[in-house]
């Protein structure tokens, strides 16, 4: 789920843009299956199940890179690629709970916050330096968040604060996988994400366990086959180009999301979600901009 996890910069701008595009739709459809599964099923055996499909998908990966599993699972760090993992996997749990309770359009709409976050606490957490430009365009970003909210007006909904704990964590843990990267490879921190992952949810998912029916089996299984997939076009993506290049294109996921929202779910866009969530946008894409430029 990280745009961080298997990072090998390439050359090939065109095909990096094109994986990364295909990536967030692939990643759209899982976030429609996944609210659609939670909203007939606990959150946390959906998540457990669609663990185990990724833990395979890591450990084969692993077994194909030079050295084998051994080599890719050796780390000098241990505990934080486990609290990488567990915060991987919370966030998970919680951004899926957002679709049920505020759906795809809304919540999309306040998790694209999250690389403002990373700016915001890039700072204290890895000493990178933020100058007056990029604390702008995060102070703006945040203003469309609270556009998004609407605290003060009418009756706050607490439940509108679910995807915003989501992009913090998801914010933590891409700040974490940037810490770990100065002793660790991609390879490795994926591998971790995978097998935390699994031994954090399988036990709270089987104590959690319902019966499911044969249709949404079916639909399972595609859930588990998109997180396959969207991992695998990431990996793809940025071995053939720079992260600075088709990070941008990451934001794409907010409209396919949407999309999915309104035609499938029959979800609403109000006027102060869609004015929030363009605020939010243009002030990450300026970040992006400005982290690009003083490279």
């Amino acid at each position: 789920m990280s745009s961080a996890e298997v990072h090998e910069a390439g050359n090939n701008t065109r095909l990096g843009v094109m994986l990364m595009i295909g990536a967030t739709i692939v990643f759209a459809l899982q976030d429609g299956i996944s609210r659609h599964l939670a909203g007939e099923y606990n959150v946390y055996m959906v998540v457990m199940i669609r663990y185990w499909f990724l833990s395979l998908f890591v450990v084969s990966i692993a077994l194909r890179q030079p050295g084998g599993l051994k080599k890719v699972a050796r780390t000098r760090q241990i505990w934080l690629q486990i609290f990488r993992g567990f915060v991987c996997a919370a966030e998970i749990c919680v951004m899926v709970l957002a679709f049920t309770l505020l759906g795809l359009v809304e919540s999309h709409a306040v998790f694209v916050s999250y690389p403002l976050m990373i700016a915001a606490l890039s700072g204290p957490i890895l000493g990178e330096k933020v100058g007056i430009w990029r604390w702008s365009a995060i102070l703006i970003g945040f203003l469309g968040v609270l556009i998004i909210l609407e605290p003060g007006i009418g009756v706050f909904q607490p439940a509108a604060l679910v995807p915003l704990l989501a992009a913090l964590m998801f914010a933590l843990y891409g700040l974490l996988t940037r810490y770990a990267a100065r002793k660790d490879n991609s390879a490795t921190s994926f591998f971790y994400v995978g097998v935390v992952g699994v031994v954090f949810m399988t036990p709270i998912g089987l104590w959690n366990w319902e019966a499911m029916s044969a249709p949404d089996w079916g639909w399972m299984g595609l859930l588990c086959l998109t997180g396959a997939l969207g991992h695998y076009l990431l990996i793809r993506c940025y071995e053939a180009a720079e992260a600075s290049a088709v990070q941008p294109f990451a934001y794409l996921q907010l409209p396919w999301a949407a999309m999915l929202g309104l035609v499938i779910f029959s979800e609403t866009i109000r006027f102060n979600v869609a004015l929030g969530a363009g605020i939010v946008v243009a002030a990450g894409l300026f970040t992006l901009w400005r982290e690009r430029r003083q490279r």
